[in-house]
């Protein structure tokens, strides 16, 4: 069928079919790669593309520093038609299952976690055919559309996803009209997605918080960064970078003064005398005692020891 890319088998041969279509990516199987089996199929039509995918478990990640910078802007629009997924982006996390519908923007990071055998269509449309700002674009991002049988989304998806099958099998000359038909109908989608989302500020406010909940329960990773909260959260580092600097701290900082806080909380404790100043700087994150005793004392004016000897029982 003219215009049509199919490539079958293979996690390196579809590796490099999804990130022409999509965008650089990386694919992470579940399994052995060698037998790992994935196909896709993309239908260009000019400004829409539509493709359909079906793999094995996989993890599917876009977190180069620029993902805009290889060219691929595009919005998806990701119609699961068998199986479930997760997606991941701007710290929130959509789960889906067949008959749902969510967007996610090709020019920020993003993960896909496919848990399992699953096949999907996923619709490549052009950022201006959504007529949205690119504020409006992250706020819809992420989230399921058709999972309230109330919605409009409700007996719109059918219609979408009639549409998006009829594409492939109709003559040339009737899928253009088609791809208009769908973008128009994905338009519709986003801004009915878009009047029931929370305001910006709610979701970014909703965002830091996730991610100091992360901090939280990380703290003892001696490996936990910027980065990896970053990736954890579906977003890019230096959006990360800028969401603290907001709030007037750092993000090294902040996981440094948590760290700090929870070992003078320790040393605090009656209970915790038999353990040493090095063990309770270990147990929250602390490679280095003299890191440790050099930033305690930065912050709190005294040595680790000090402050325990000065405690009750210390």
């Amino acid at each position: 069928m003219p215009g049509q890319l199919t490539t079958v088998d293979g996690l390196w041969s579809c590796k490099q079919a999804m990130s022409t279509a999509y965008g650089d990516l990386d694919l992470v199987p579940r399994s052995d790669p060698q037998s790992w089996r994935g196909s896709l199929q993309v239908l260009r039509l000019g400004t829409l593309q539509v493709a359909t995918e079906e793999s094995d478990a996989v993890r599917v990640v876009r977190t180069p520093p620029d993902p805009a910078a290889d060219g691929h802007d595009h919005v998806f629009a990701r119609l699961q038609l068998d199986g479930r997924a997760r997606l991941l982006q701007n710290g929130r996390s959509a789960d889906l299952y067949p008959g749902v519908l969510a967007f996610y923007d090709a020019s920020r990071p993003f993960s896909l976690v496919l848990p399992e055998h699953q096949r999907a269509r996923v619709l490549m449309v052009p950022r201006p055919l959504l007529r949205l700002g690119e504020a409006e674009i992250r706020q819809i991002t992420a989230k399921v559309i058709g999972d309230a049988p109330e919605e409009p989304a409700s007996f719109l998806l059918p219609l979408l996803s009639g549409l998006a099958q009829e594409i492939g099998a109709s003559a040339p000359t009737a899928r253009e009209e088609l791809a208009r038909v769908v973008a128009d109908l994905l338009a519709t989608l986003a801004a009915d997605r878009l009047a029931t989302t929370e305001p910006v500020e709610a979701q970014v406010t909703t965002l830091l918080d996730r991610v100091k909940a992360t901090i939280e329960t990380r703290l003892g990773e001696p490996e936990l960064s910027p980065q990896a909260l970053a990736d954890a959260h579906g977003v890019s580092l230096r959006y990360l970078h800028k969401l603290f600097h907001e709030h007037d701290t750092t993000v090294a900082g902040w996981i440094r003064r948590r760290r700090l806080e929870s070992c003078r909380a320790e040393l605090a404790r009656p209970t915790a005398a038999d353990r040493t100043i090095a063990a309770a700087a270990a147990r929250w994150g602390f490679v280095s005692p003299a890191h440790f005793s050099h930033a305690f004392r930065k912050a709190y004016g005294m040595s680790p020891a000090q402050y325990r000897g000065q405690r009750p029982g210390g």
